[in-house]
This record gives C-alpha cells, sequence and structure tokens, in this order.
C-alpha cells in the first residue's frame, strides 16, 4: 500500500476485535491476555478466513494442472509469494522460496550453501544472541565440513556491538549469521552495518527474521543481506507458513536441499537438472493454502504500516519496562532503551522459578512463556537457567500488560 493516507490507525483496543481467541475465557473464568506471540501469534478473522475460503473454492495442487481450478490455487499461491517480495523490499518474487519457514530456511542455507563453499578451517560468526534454529544447522554444518563457529558475545544488557563484530570477522570468515530481534530479549542488532562488515570480509550474512518480520519495517535492499528468513506465524498467519529470502546470485549457485517432484526440469536414470531458483528448493507439494494465508496476513499488517505496528510496539514495551520496575525482586533483562528492542521482554524473580512463574499466571488466565526459550547459550550468558517472557503484537494492550503486573503481585504473595 503506497498511499500513506489510506492507512488505518492503529488501535490494539479495535484491533482486538479480528481475533476471536482473545474473546474467550479460561477454565478458570478469566479472561485471556496472550502474552506468548514470540511463540505463535494469533490469527485474525481475515486470515481463518481466507484459510477456509481456499479450501472451499480453490483447494488443488498449484503449477501442475491445466484445469481452471488448480491455476486459480496457483494464482493465490504466486500472489502470496509476489505479497511476501514486496513486504520485506525484495525486488521480485523469485528471490522468496517458500517452506515452513525459519528452521527449514536456516537449515536449506547450511545444508545447500554451506556444505557446499564451506572448507575446513572456515568460519561462521553467530551471536550470543541466537535461536538453537540459528545455531544447530550451522553445528551440523560445520561437523560435516570441519568449518568452526565463532560466537560474537554480548553486552551485559543484552546488545551487539559493532566494534566487537568487527574484532570477529576475518579472512576465514565465510558466514556471519544472526538474529534480527532476540525472541528472548527483544535485541535487534545493527544488521546494515554488519552487512557491510561481513561483505567488506568476502562473506555472506543471513538475518534470522523470524522475529524481526512481524514487529518492525523490512527492507532486504537497505540491510544489504543475503538471507532472510520468515516465519508466517509469528506474523499473525498460518502455522508452516514462511520462506527464505535469497539473492538470485547465490541461489543460482547452491545445491538444491530437497528431492523430489516439481523441483526438476529433466529426470535420467543417474542425474537431474533442477528448475531455476525459486523452485529447485521446493519439492514436492508446499503448504499451499498456508502460504495463502501468509499472503492475508500481510494484507492485514499493511493496512496500518510495519512503521505504526513498530512505533506502537515500542510504546508497548517502555510502558512494561515502567510497570515490571515498580515490582521488588524482578531482574529484567535486555536493552533498557525500548527504541533498541522489539517486543518481547525476559525477566527473572527471586525466590519463585519461571516455570511457577507461568503457573500462577495461568490461572489468572495470563499466558507467558517460561524456559530457556531455545536460546540456552543465552540463558548461560544471562546467568540464569530459563526467564518468563512476555511478548506482544497488534493486538495487545496496556491493559494486558497491567493484567501481567497483577499477576506477578500475586506470585510474590505465593512464593513470600
Amino acid at each position: 500500500m503506497s498511499d500513506m493516507a489510506e492507512r488505518m490507525t492503529l488501535d490494539p483496543e479495535v484491533v482486538r476485535k479480528d481475533f476471536p481467541i482473545l474473546e474467550r475465557t479460561t477454565s478458570t473464568g478469566k479472561q485471556i491476555v496472550y502474552l506468548d506471540s514470540a511463540a505463535t501469534s494469533q490469527k485474525p478473522r481475515q486470515v481463518t478466513d481466507a484459510l477456509r475460503e481456499f479450501d472451499e473454492r480453490w483447494n488443488a495442487n498449484v503449477h501442475r494442472g491445466v484445469y481452471e481450478l488448480a491455476e486459480e490455487a496457483t494464482d493465490r499461491f504466486e500472489g502470496a509469494r509476489a505479497k511476501l517480495a514486496a513486504f520485506i523490499g525484495a525486488p521480485g518474487p523469485e528471490t522468496i522460496v517458500f517452506n515452513r519457514g525459519t528452521t527449514e530456511s536456516v537449515n536449506l542455507v547450511a545444508h545447500a550453501w554451506g556444505r557446499r563453499f564451506l572448507e575446513d578451517g572456515d568460519e561462521v560468526l553467530l551471536s550470543e544472541l541466537e535461536h538453537h534454529s540459528n545455531i544447530v544447522p550451522w553445528q551440523l554444518a560445520a561437523r560435516d565440513t570441519g568449518a568452526v563457529l565463532r560466537y560474537i558475545p554480548v553486552t551485559g544488557d543484552g546488545r551487539v556491538e559493532l566494534e566487537t563484530v568487527a574484532s570477529l570477522i576475518g579472512e576465514r570468515t565465510k558466514m556471519v549469521a544472526i538474529t534480527g530481534m532476540s525472541n528472548v530479549l527483544g535485541t535487534m542488532p545493527p544488521l546494515a552495518e554488519i552487512a557491510r562488515l561481513a561483505h567488506d570480509a568476502g562473506a555472506r550474512l543471513l538475518v534470522d527474521g523470524a522475529q524481526l518480520v512481524s514487529h518492525a519495517p523490512v527492507d532486504v535492499g537497505a540491510i544489504g543481506c543475503d538471507f532472510l528468513t520468515i516465519s508466517g506465524h509469528k506474523m499473525l498467519g498460518p502455522t508452516a507458513s514462511g520462506g527464505l529470502y535469497a539473492t538470485t546470485e547465490v541461489m543460482e549457485e547452491m545445491d538444491v536441499f530437497l528431492g523430489g517432484g516439481e523441483m526438476i526440469d529433466v529426470v535420467g536414470e543417474d542425474e537431474a537438472t533442477y528448475k531455476p531458483p525459486p523452485f529447485k528448493f521446493e519439492a514436492g507439494t508446499m503448504n499451499i493454502a498456508q502460504e495463502v494465508g501468509l499472503g492475508a496476513a500481510i494484507d492485514y499488517l499493511e493496512q496500518f504500516g510495519m512503521d505504526a505496528v513498530h512505533a506502537q510496539e515500542i510504546e508497548l514495551v517502555a510502558y512494561t519496562l515502567e510497570r515490571l520496575a515498580t515490582i521488588d525482586g524482578i531482574t529484567v533483562f535486555g536493552p533498557t532503551d525500548p527504541a533498541l528492542r522489539g517486543g518481547a521482554v525476559s525477566f527473572w524473580m527471586d525466590d519463585a522459578h519461571p516455570h511457577d512463574i507461568a503457573q500462577v499466571l495461568n490461572e489468572e488466565g495470563i499466558c507467558v512463556r517460561a524456559g530457556h526459550h531455545c536460546a540456552q547459550i543465552l540463558m548461560r550468558r544471562l546467568g540464569v537457567p530459563a526467564t518468563a517472557r512476555a511478548s506482544f503484537n497488534v493486538y495487545n494492550t496496556t491493559h494486558d500488560v497491567d493484567r501481567l503486573v497483577e499477576g506477578l503481585e500475586r506470585v510474590k504473595a505465593v512464593f513470600a
């Protein structure tokens, strides 16, 4: 949507009406407060309607049939690809590979790029912020190629400093793989500057965008990344939707990831040739309805504009940090400046384990995540076994934060 005058005002109290699940109560009769969007965001009616409509009107396999129904399904599937490309500022839909999301995308790159180009002694640079999905695939690639993993240490408040990145990038660095927004701390590293450092050293940059794409404007051209991963279920879309952005140049030089139908050109008895990108990375029947649903989620976010989404989230994070600071015995992790983070706030409470916190909050209808959040390296850096985490999306309000604080006061009373 190019005309900013056509944008709708982002009013969370109004937005909430599009999310039926937020109207339900728990078995204890409490109104749900959903604060676990970093794990999976909720879907508005517009997305669930799009899923149902596809199944009821256009369900057919794509790219294969010449009959009208299949062609209509293909148009909607490829239309969603074009929407996703535009949403992240990609030059065209040919740079978008559809798959189940970030985990599959990082595995794709680690396999199809890493096992082809990494050699013994080469270095892959990660950060201490990373989700396991951006660590384990590189561990496997390093095991098979002899490459070495190095980690960018974060500051005490969970930031990534450019001076530290620059000191660790060298002539053996072949890949820098870093989150665009920490799922634990909300930290948003300076990606464009990291891209410049990586490219100056002849390395590639992969950005784990699982959290970032849902919370802030993204322009892959401005960032300068070679890869960006996208998880649809973090951005109001269906589970098993999303994909990978990669430059055409780098996709052409990569090996295939999965073999099977549709991604081939010609198959002989001993070898095969493959379609051009992105189709050479899309083997078999895809998650067609889910990607169409992701297209509807993009439409939903675009009506507000991601600048407005990010601004509203900064205000909500600022309010959360302010309210949590009023509770004795709570340590909040991550940058103190809300402008440096997205909508995830993790904390530790004295005398109550995060799992106990989550259990008591559940009795109040409040949904938070407790655990290591698939970020055990970061937990060790923070000096805790786990944290409790509240994470937000467009439907969250200051009232939700007030309910959280009231719930935490009850936790203190229980474990005092």
